[in-house]
């Protein structure tokens, strides 16, 4: 079995485009997509009718879970762009995604943990930065799951982690924002150090998985220029260097 794996578009269609591309040259059984999909200054709407076009399995992320149910007025900006270019029924498609998927063979595919979709499985944050959690922590923020591979997302940082009983862990980092600064506390950052777009490639072999994680080019200078013309000057930086500053 061969699996692609996406998450974090946000509503980065070229970087979208690009990808779904790659995956058809390369092959894949399925592609599975794992939230956040559209919030952001890009192009919402049409991220959308790309996923759902394509009918890729979506787990719901918390951005996805904000912009369906938070009052417009209390939103980010990122969420509120989202909000403001979404149809009503996009909105209610995102809302109605599932917080978790679990596919034959072991596979679980959550957003940030199982049981916390703004929570990093992998990361703590440490001086500002995420940086790679102990095993004992993993394993408890876990509580309990078992899988023969779990998938998440949420921090953007592409790993392959050996988990608990065997288990893979496998985030395959973002589809369309590469680098992001997150105030609420404890401010921190993500930062891949390109832009490219990144998604990852999981076979089973026996009864083991592999993992390619994989980063593509694409035309990230149109995706910061669009972000720069909506007033996101710090997106048009990440989007164009995979760097926060």
């Amino acid at each position: 079995m061969r699996l692609a794996v996406i998450a974090d578009v946000h509503g980065n269609l070229p970087a979208l485009e690009t990808i779904l591309a790659d995956i058809a040259r390369r092959g894949a059984d399925l592609t599975i997509n794992l939230g956040d999909c559209v919030s952001g200054p890009l192009w919402p709407r049409e991220a959308m009718d790309l996923l759902e076009s394509s009918a890729i399995p979506s787990v719901r992320g918390n951005h996805d879970r904000w912009v369906a149910e938070t009052p417009r007025e209390r939103m980010y900006p990122s969420d509120a762009h989202a909000f403001d270019r979404l149809t009503p029924e996009q909105r209610r498609a995102l809302g109605a995604l599932p917080p978790r998927i679990e596919l034959d063979g072991g596979i679980v595919a959550v957003h940030g943990t199982p049981s916390d979709d703004n929570a990093y499985l992998l990361e703590d944050i440490v001086d500002g930065c995420l940086v790679l959690s102990r095993p004992q922590q993993i394993a408890a923020r876990l509580e309990g799951a078992s899988a023969s591979l779990l998938l998440c997302a949420h921090s953007h940082k592409p790993r392959v982690v050996y988990g608990p009983a065997g288990m893979t862990i496998l985030n395959p980092g973002s589809v369309g924002c590469p680098a992001y600064a997150d105030p609420t506390p404890p401010p921190h950052v993500s930062e891949s150090g390109s832009p490219h777009a990144r998604y990852a490639l999981a076979t089973l072999h026996a009864d083991r998985w592999s993992v390619e994680l994989i980063a593509v080019e694409y035309d990230w200078a149109s995706a910061s220029k669009l972000a720069a013309d909506n007033g996101r000057p710090e997106w048009a930086r990440a989007l164009a260097t995979g760097y926060v500053t």
